[in-house]
């Protein structure tokens, strides 16, 4: 195992598990296929840039031949699938491009890996598909899955055709199922990058329903760290929670935002409820601390660096928060 392709890794988790994948392992080559959606940002692999050992191939997931050939230009023997649609919001009103990406896409890159014979076949998940979790329960591996948003059923439906390679063609899979995500070079429509980036700028903070909504939030650099374990002390076929134990009410994310930003209360501004909002998520990970992980970072120093780094960052940000997602923010929002 020295040769990855890993896919959409010019977004958040990737472009993070590629960095960190290429210092801590000096003879593992990786390759990244990316599509570069709306999502996709050659800025965030600038670190990795001048590393002999990274190559970047612009292509999608759901091409065969884009697939092959990223796959055969380096002999790849690894495949690590980060590349997904990932917004809920972006699901509820345009859910075909998540199935075509999260299921299809997936189907294409486990047919490449059985007509090559790769060592590992990790696919990155979301707690997400395990649905509603009513307190004090946590979510295994072995419960029911039972989505509620497009973008949930349609990783869960790219899990289930993953686990059905593994079972049919013992293609060697591996799935992760992480929690909710954070840290630098995050798209800044998701809660965390949206609401510091907001403050930032002294706009409001657009907090869902009654903000009680409780997310169990990773850095992201124990999530990568979790994923490399999983890759290489996992057991082909079985499943990984990888979570931060950190559950907070949205809420109260948002006024610890605030807090770090010194900005004031009066930027929260209540709106109108997702659609199928789940309540809570909560992730029990003692499966994958059994092989010896464990996350490193509290999540108070966490959101300290996060803060601080966005704070540090806004060229990175302000370009992104124009065109297509101020339209995407202000249909969104707007009306809500």
């Amino acid at each position: 195992m020295k040769k990855l392709l890993v896919t959409g890794a010019a977004g958040f988790i990737g472009s993070n598990f590629v960095a960190w994948m290429l210092d801590k392992y000096p003879d593992y080559h990786i390759t990244v296929l990316d599509k570069m959606t709306y999502a996709g940002n050659l800025d965030n692999l600038k670190r990795v840039d001048n590393n002999p050992r990274y190559r970047f191939v612009k292509g999608d997931i759901a091409d065969p031949v884009a697939v092959d050939n990223a796959i055969a230009a380096q002999g790849c023997d690894t495949i690590i699938n980060f590349a997904a649609e990932s917004h809920v919001d972006r699901s509820i009103t345009e859910p075909d491009a998540f199935i075509k990406t999260d299921v299809y896409g997936v189907y294409v890159l486990l047919e490449a890996a059985r007509s090559l014979g790769v060592e590992r076949f990790l696919q990155v998940s979301t707690d997400e598909v395990y649905g509603d979790i009513v307190a004090p329960n946590s979510s295994h591996e072995t419960d029911m899955l039972s989505p509620s948003s497009p973008y949930s059923a349609s990783k869960a439906g790219g899990e289930l055709v993953a686990r059905a390679y593994f079972a049919t063609y013992n293609v060697p899979v591996i799935i992760t199922r992480g929690s909710n995500n954070y840290g630098p070079y995050q798209y800044p429509e998701k809660l965390i990058p949206l609401f510091i980036t907001n403050a930032l700028e002294d706009k409001q903070l657009p907090v869902y329903g009654d903000g009680k909504q409780i997310r169990d939030w990773i850095y992201v650099m124990d999530h990568c760290e979790g994923i490399d374990v999983a890759l290489h002390r996992g057991t082909p076929g079985e499943i990984y929670n990888v979570g931060g134990g950190n559950e907070r009410y949205n809420i109260d994310i948002t006024q610890l935002i605030l807090q770090l930003t010194g900005k004031p209360q009066s930027l929260i501004k209540y709106v109108t409820d997702r659609p199928g909002h789940d309540r809570r998520y909560s992730l029990d990970t003692t499966k994958l601390r059994g092989l010896g992980w464990q996350p490193r970072y509290t999540f108070e120093q966490a959101m300290e660096e996060t803060v601080r780094w966005y704070s540090d960052n806004r060229d990175w940000w302000q370009r992104i928060k124009s065109g297509e997602y101020a339209e995407f923010y202000n249909k969104q929002y707007t009306n809500r």
